[in-house]
């Protein structure tokens, strides 16, 4: 999806360029924070493994450092996990072959929170 920028309404004569620079820059900055995929947090106490589908038997990809946050994708049922926020089957896609078990993930929901994988 692109962002098309357009500019509306009228200058007026005694705006400095800098105004409108940083009006420009504000508005910019909207349109990206829209865009901008919402991201989660995992559960600050645990190094989460990222797996290449919805199970532990998947192989490892990478190690998540602590504190991190991931954006949610997409989700699909797999290997039941239990962990800091419950019990749950549900796998979040966090990139391209990258799947982490949603009980490490704080969504504010048990259910699904995005759209399920294909």
């Amino acid at each position: 999806m692109a962002v098309e920028e357009v500019e509306s309404g009228v200058r007026d004569a005694g705006e400095t360029s800098a105004e409108i620079s940083v009006e420009a820059s504000a508005e910019t900055a909207v349109a990206v924070e829209t865009l901008a995929a919402k991201r989660y947090a995992v559960h600050p106490d645990y190094r989460v493994n990222v797996r290449s589908g919805p199970g532990t038997n998947y192989s490892l990809v990478k190690v998540l450092p602590y504190g991190a946050s991931v954006p949610i994708n997409c989700q699909k049922p797999g290997e039941w996990v239990t962990g800091p926020y419950g019990t749950t089957n549900l796998w979040d896609n966090i990139a391209n072959g990258q799947f982490v078990s949603d009980a490490y993930v704080y969504t504010g929901s048990s259910g699904y929170v995005a759209p399920r994988c294909a």
